[in-house]
């Protein structure tokens, strides 16, 4: 397929589907926004939660089998993809507040799960995350601002982010230097096609020389923006359809999220990145204090080339072993790395049956 011919946030990725949207307004004012896709009538409902800098459209990907249609041709009837402020699909990435991923659970999902189970009633939910909608998901259902997940996937990282030496020396002076110096306050993987000499062209210039794996200048803008000097996925795991997509699939990242990403990777868990704020009085200042008394199974997704949250997820999980053993799960993916576990070529064949396994378990 050539990707010329795909448009941009297209729904044509999914067949044979009823499509709705639903639009939902969060507590601290933001417009998101659910789509639904359903097939049939069913007893457990799936939701696909992005990361940073994505969308839903790395779950509907036209150009091979997506996560979402390999669910609903499995037996699930309804799967929703949710996008909320951490979306490429929105402005909000691009702007100038100060948000966090405390922002994110304590708000967003909170109001996105509002809205779905006004829509599917007591119906069970199973949520597969990505990123640092892993990390804030998983921080939500923590904290107990989400409640009654039958269970949870988290690829990459969840609740223990850990990074390689030269992510943490970027998260570390990236930001200040970022909003004081270079300017502006985030990171766009389309710095490339930027106009001549301008700031975010001249960034890009400077990146490419330390990103030689390819000559796509997206690709070497989310290696030095999310890479510990390394891409962010295996690229002979990724179509190079889906490559050549990169500045459609992938938006401006605001250099906020670092300092909260930071921060939990030197407390070596995740915790409240301001204990002060008032807004979030009510979540607790550490995520995993209440680790062994959550009883929502989780799934922890890496692929053994992870350059981006190297052995989280593994670590995680090794911990939430030792206070709850045997309710959690771990999968180690030979040969992927960050990304390409839900947008590679062959992750319905690799990765997608190891999640349904899972989702099967804990469906009624």
């Amino acid at each position: 397929m050539d990707q010329q011919r795909i448009a941009r946030f297209t729904l044509a990725g999914v067949a044979d589907a009823e499509v709705s949207l639903h639009p939902f307004t969060t507590e601290d004012g933001l417009g998101l926004g659910l789509t639904r896709f359903r097939r049939d009538d069913c007893d457990d409902v799936v939701l696909l939660v992005h990361g940073l800098t994505t969308s839903s459209d790395m779950f509907i990907m036209p150009e091979h089998t997506n996560l979402a249609t390999f669910l609903l041709d499995s037996g699930f009837g309804e799967v929703w993809t949710l996008d909320y402020r951490l979306s490429g699909r929105y402005p909000y990435n691009s702007e100038t507040q100060r948000f966090t991923l405390d922002d994110v659970a304590h708000y967003d999902f909170p109001a996105a799960l509002a809205e779905l189970r006004r829509h599917i009633g007591d119906r069970r939910v199973h949520v597969i995350t990505h990123c640092l909608g892993a990390v804030s998901f998983s921080m939500a259902v923590f904290a107990g601002t989400v409640t009654g997940i039958a269970s949870l996937t988290c690829n990459s990282v969840a609740m223990v982010p850990r990074t390689p030496l030269w992510s943490k020396l970027k998260l570390s002076y990236g930001p200040p230097l970022m909003e004081y110096l270079v300017g502006p306050c985030h990171l766009d993987p389309r710095y490339g096609t930027a106009p001549r000499l301008t700031r975010g062209w001249l960034l890009s210039k400077a990146v490419r020389p330390f990103h030689r794996s390819c000559d796509e200048p997206a690709c070497h803008m989310l290696s030095f923006m999310w890479g510990g000097g390394k891409p962010i996925f295996s690229h002979d795991k990724m179509s190079p359809v889906t490559h050549a997509r990169l500045p459609d699939l992938f938006g401006a990242a605001n250099v906020n999220y670092y300092r909260h990403i930071l921060k939990m990777v030197r407390a070596g868990r995740a915790v409240k990145y301001d204990r002060r704020d008032p807004r979030h009085a009510d979540l607790p200042d550490d995520y995993l204090e209440n680790a062994a008394d959550v009883t929502t199974p989780i799934l922890f997704l890496t692929g053994d080339r992870n350059h981006v949250f190297t052995d989280s997820n593994i670590v995680c999980h090794r911990l939430l072993e030792s206070l709850a053993p045997g309710r959690h799960e771990l999968a180690v993916l030979p040969g992927y790395g960050h990304q390409d576990a839900f947008m590679g070529a062959d992750a319905a064949a690799d990765v997608f049956p190891q999640v349904l396994d899972f989702l099967k378990r804990k469906a009624g």
